[in-house]
Parts: C-alpha cells; sequence; structure tokens
C-alpha cells in the first residue's frame, strides 16, 4: 500500500530526510550546483617542502564579492592530493588552454632532478555526476577522474628551478645544472638545450651552502619576452643577467648589476648581489630582476627605471605584472598604462608599486647621481595589520568579471609557509587607478586622492607631498582562507570553464599548430665561455 505524502512536508524531508546547501540541489545520491548560482571556480595547485602535490578547486559566489556581510561562503573541495617526488617540490607550470574542451598540461619540478607531468581538466561541468568522498577531516574532497598523470622527464643532472610554458606545444625548464631545456609536448622530446657557463669563484658569499671548494651554479629564474624571441636569465654566484636570442638559442649578451645599484636596494658587502626572480609586463617594455630585499625595474634598453625598496625593510619571495590593459577604459596603444608590480614578502604583505614616472617629476631624470630613483608604493595587502606574520611564498592574480560587465576587480590567491591559502579581492579603484569620463587612466594624485599612503593631499591648498617611504594603506579583503597542513613552496592557480554538455574534453591537446618555437627542432647550443 502506498504511503501518502504529508502536507506540508518540508523540503528537506521530500528529498529523503537529506539537508540542502547552500547553493547545491539534491540528485537522487549525489550533489550538483544549483543552476540559479553559477560561482567563479577557482583551481589551484601548490607544491610543498613536504613532497606533496595538493589540488582543490574554490567557488567564490557573485554575492560573496559584491557584499562583504553576504553570508555566501568560498567553498574550498579538495581535488587531488599525492606524494608527486622524493624530495621539496620547488616550481609549478600550467599550459595555456584557448577552448573549454582543451585539459591543461600541469608540470611539477623538485630537487629530485624530476620534471612530473598531469593532465587538469580546465572545466566544470553544468551537471556535476561527481560525488563528494566521505572524509574524517571535515573537508569535501570529490576527486576529478579526467585529472590523470602523463609520466616524468629526466633530461636534467640537479634540482629543477624554473618551469614555463611558452605555448602548449612546448615547455621550458631550467636547473641548477647551468641548462635550459626545451621539449615539445607532442611526444616529450627535448629538442633543444641551452648551456650557460658555470660561473668563476669570487669568495664565498654568505649563506653559501655548495660544498667545501665548490662553486653555487645554475638559474635560478627565467623570463620570455611577449614575442617569444628573448628569454632573460638570473643565475646563482653571479651579479649579472643573461640575455639569449631564442630564435638561434643564443647567447645575446651580459649585463652586470653595478655595485650602487646592489646597494641602492639592500645588497651588501657580503651579499650575494644574485638575481632570483625575472618577470616581464605584458606590453614587453621593461621587466623587473628581484633581489633578496628588493628589485630592479629595467627598460628595453638594459637602463634602470626605478627601484623598488620595501618598507620597512624584508624579504622578497615572488613578484609578477599585473596587467591594467582591460580596465574598461577606451585606451589607445600609444596612450596605454603601464602594469602595477606586485611583490610577495617575508613579512605576509604583497606590495603594488607603479612603475610608471611620476607626472610631475617628468624634468627630473630616471638618476640622480649615481642613484636610481624608487618607485611609488600604491597599496599592500595582507601582512600584521591584518594579523598575518607568516610569508607568502608565491602567489596568483586572476581575473574576476561579474554579470554587470565590470572587469576591474582581480582575485589574488596567496600560499604561505604556514600551509595557508588566502582568496582575496582587490579593485583597481582602490589602487588609485580608474577611468575618467573621456576613457582615460587616471590615479588617485591627479584627482587630489590619496594614493597609496604615499601622498598627502591638503584640501584647502591642493598641494601633495610626496614619501617614497612611507607606509602604503590597505587594499583588498579577504574571502576565505583554506588550511593544507603543508608548507607550500610554489602555487598556480587558473578559472575555470563552464563545459557544455554537447562539448567533448577527452580530445588530445597535444597536437599543435606551428608556434614560434618550432625553430628549435634543429638547434643545440653549446656552452660559452666568458
Amino acid at each position: 500500500m502506498a504511503e501518502r505524502k504529508r502536507e506540508g512536508e518540508p523540503a528537506s524531508v521530500e528529498a529523503g530526510h537529506r539537508r540542502i546547501l547552500p547553493g547545491f540541489s539534491v540528485n537522487g545520491n549525489k550533489r550538483t550546483l544549483s543552476s540559479k548560482q553559477s560561482p567563479t571556480t577557482l583551481q589551484i595547485i601548490v607544491g610543498t617542502y613536504e613532497k606533496v602535490l595538493h589540488g582543490l578547486t574554490v567557488a567564490i559566489s557573485e554575492e560573496k564579492t559584491l557584499d562583504p556581510q553576504s553570508s555566501q561562503s568560498v567553498a574550498f573541495t579538495d581535488t587531488f592530493l599525492f606524494n608527486a617526488h622524493g624530495s621539496a617540490i620547488r616550481c609549478l607550470a600550467l599550459s595555456p588552454h584557448v577552448t573549454e574542451s582543451q585539459k591543461v598540461i600541469l608540470a611539477s619540478g623538485g630537487t629530485d632532478e624530476r620534471i612530473n607531468l598531469y593532465h587538469i581538466s580546465a572545466s566544470v561541468s553544468k551537471k556535476n555526476q561527481t560525488p563528494f568522498l566521505p572524509t574524517l577531516a571535515g573537508a569535501n574532497v570529490m576527486e576529478n577522474p579526467k585529472n590523470r598523470e602523463l609520466g616524468s622527464l629526466l633530461h636534467h643532472s640537479a634540482s629543477i628551478s624554473a618551469l614555463y610554458f611558452p605555448t602548449r606545444s612546448k615547455l621550458l625548464s631550467a636547473a641548477e645544472d647551468n641548462t635550459v631545456g626545451i621539449t615539445r609536448t607532442r611526444d616529450w622530446t627535448l629538442l633543444s638545450t641551452i648551456k650557460a657557463p658555470i660561473p668563476k669563484a669570487v669568495g664565498r658569499p654568505s649563506g653559501d651552502t655548495a660544498p667545501l671548494g665548490g662553486t653555487p651554479a645554475g638559474f635560478n629564474d627565467i623570463a620570455l619576452h611577449p614575442t617569444m624571441k628573448l628569454m632573460i636569465s638570473v643565475g646563482k654566484g653571479e651579479n649579472c643577467m643573461r640575455l639569449w636570442n631564442l630564435v638561434t638559442g643564443k647567447k645575446a649578451g651580459v649585463l652586470n648589476f653595478e655595485r650602487d645599484l646592489l646597494q641602492g636596494i639592500g645588497e651588501g658587502r657580503w651579499a650575494s648581489g644574485e638575481g632570483r626572480k625575472v618577470k616581464w609586463n605584458s606590453a614587453g617594455d621593461e621587466f623587473a630582476v628581484g633581489f633578496e630585499k628588493g628589485a630592479v625595474v629595467f627598460g628595453m634598453d638594459s637602463i634602470p627605471r626605478c627601484r623598488v625598496v620595501p618598507a620597512p625593510s624584508t624579504k622578497l619571495h615572488q613578484l609578477q605584472y599585473i596587467s591594467r590593459d582591460a580596465m574598461g577604459a577606451a585606451i589607445l596603444e600609444d596612450q596605454r598604462p603601464s602594469d602595477v608590480l606586485a611583490l610577495s614578502t617575508e613579512d605576509a604583505r604583497i606590495l603594488f608599486y607603479t612603475t610608471k614616472k611620476d607626472p610631475d617629476d617628468e624634468g627630473e631624470p630616471q638618476r640622480k647621481g649615481k642613484t636610481v630613483i624608487l618607485a611609488r608604493c600604491i597599496g599592500q595587502l595582507g601582512g600584521h595589520a591584518m594579523g598575518l606574520s607568516s610569508r607568502i611564498k608565491d602567489f596568483e592574480v586572476l581575473r574576476f568579471d561579474t554579470q554587470d560587465g565590470s572587469n576591474q576587480q582581480r582575485v589574488i590567491v596567496t600560499g604561505s609557509s604556514d600551509g595557508s591559502i588566502r582568496i582575496w579581492l582587490l579593485d583597481f579603484k582602490e589602487l588609485g587607478i580608474q577611468s575618467d569620463d573621456s576613457g582615460n587612466a587616471t590615479n588617485g594624485k591627479a584627482n587630489g586622492k590619496v594614493n597609496g599612503g604615499h601622498y598627502s593631499a591638503d584640501e584647502n591648498s591642493g598641494e601633495h607631498k610626496h614619501s617614497a617611504m612611507a607606509t602604503p594603506r590597505q587594499v583588498g579583503r579577504l574571502l576565505g582562507a583554506h588550511q593544507t597542513g603543508n608548507r607550500i613552496t610554489c602555487l598556480k592557480s587558473f578559472v575555470m570553464d563552464v563545459l557544455n554538455e554537447d562539448t567533448d574534453e577527452n580530445q588530445d591537446p597535444g597536437h599543435e599548430t606551428k608556434d614560434e618555437f618550432d625553430g628549435f627542432d634543429d638547434i643545440a647550443s653549446d656552452a660559452y665561455d666568458e
């Protein structure tokens, strides 16, 4: 005899006595995203000192970003967690993807001389039929069967220090064996090897961990020009940076760092003076070289434009350029504003600098005597003011588009040494960057506003005072945090696409069209002697 349904029965009882979480609907024994809400999903991958490669997704609802007091939460879901290397993981790289049906290639490098390769799903299905796995940790765990391991590359004989995908068809890997390997992703064949000379031993710098009689050697970081025809590298035991012609695979030049320049960014007598990080901006007209306690911005003519010195003094761990070419303003190519330089520090801050010359100082030279001018800090995120103290080892800046078409916001994902992953929301208006009625980019100083704590305006007189070492004001706000339980060394993230029902994601992403790097098939560069 069929049982009659009671009148006024709650929805949770009709669903089988199961509690329906906000933003989810019940479909049998599985939970699926409700069609009423389509949150932005981020895929985050972190490498750790404990040899663990940890992947998780983050769902951010638009209500949470628009209303700080919203009850909507940022949902973290673990997708994979395993021992990827035999020792600490040092670097990660993600291949670019154009269509939603393509998978992302993930490469991880560690101190065990191995490069591990994986396929990571780049899309979130509209009808997610994958059930949540039971866990004792209290966190959501959902395995994606489309994530799979591809294999390992063993063509380096030392620790891997940097990985980069210029296109989906090529992988560049730099290691401490003074080589940069160029690998074709179609069949994972090593096409060419760029070799750098071993630096000559000149004393033993402070903090040197090389064995007695050994010389610190190897690449610290590499950066490719947006045209993919030029590469800059910085290495251990060298007070210089090297320029490489990627069309021929040959060395294009060497630029030594002047002693006065190094002293201006905190590199003292006993410091190594070697570059730790290097990055190009989106326009390709300038690049930044990061040192232990500061950074220097160079132009295309290799002349220093400005220097970056955090206040108070602290160590730098990562630097990136944040593109401002999509601010909603109709800006001509020759009037396009410069990017914002972001740095992560030892004291749990991310500092934002503008490398563009101040309009009031147009008549002044870039150098005053032998000292390069200081870059202007326009804001900071995190730090002791927000109760944070663990250093930020790595971070990613992702574009966040809302339904109203606004593209002024950026989502910043940070990874700290204490194992914390934090999601921040940053608005360009907080940095004093906005668009006027004519479509031109303006800043807070031009409008008589306080800009990053470095400019104080007297409303009566309209005078501005510039202090390059003033404490910047806080920008951005925290959306959510997650504790991984492992010490993070590197981090990568991307915004996942929404996969259509008729789209096949199982196609082979290895077959690519011809690109700028096809010339490397016949190139084999040798070591160079100074």
